[in-house]
């Protein structure tokens, strides 16, 4: 398990620009007062951005997760085996529609899925 702390931290260290982009929206009670954790380990997986309080975890998108389907799927139903609603957004969304994600976050926390 330690392995999986030390990898989420180089993932902090080396965020992408969508992701940098998000955090500055979610970091710090921000969004709403929901508080968010990013680059955590949950198992055996580390997801990007997770509100503990509402079990919802946010996930970015890159090219990769367009070939890694599989895997993808794999991880996401042991993640809501365990209680977490997934959130999945492309980086490119992101940065080109930052408040329309903000806001689906922001829905998905106060249960207005």
């Amino acid at each position: 398990n330690s392995t999986y702390v030390k990898f989420a931290r180089v993932l902090r260290k080396n965020s992408t620009e969508a992701e940098r982009k998000l955090w500055g929206n979610l970091r710090a009670k921000r969004l709403a007062g929901f508080k968010f954790k990013r680059q955590q380990v949950i198992g055996k997986y580390i997801v990007d951005f997770i509100c503990f309080e509402k079990r919802v975890i946010v996930e970015m998108d890159g090219g990769q997760h367009a070939v890694n389907v599989k895997e993808d799927t794999i991880r996401d139903n042991w993640l809501k085996g365990q209680g977490f609603s997934i959130l999945r957004f492309w980086n490119n969304e992101v940065l080109t529609n930052i408040d329309g994600v903000v806001a689906v976050i922001h829905d998905a926390c106060s249960g207005k899925k």
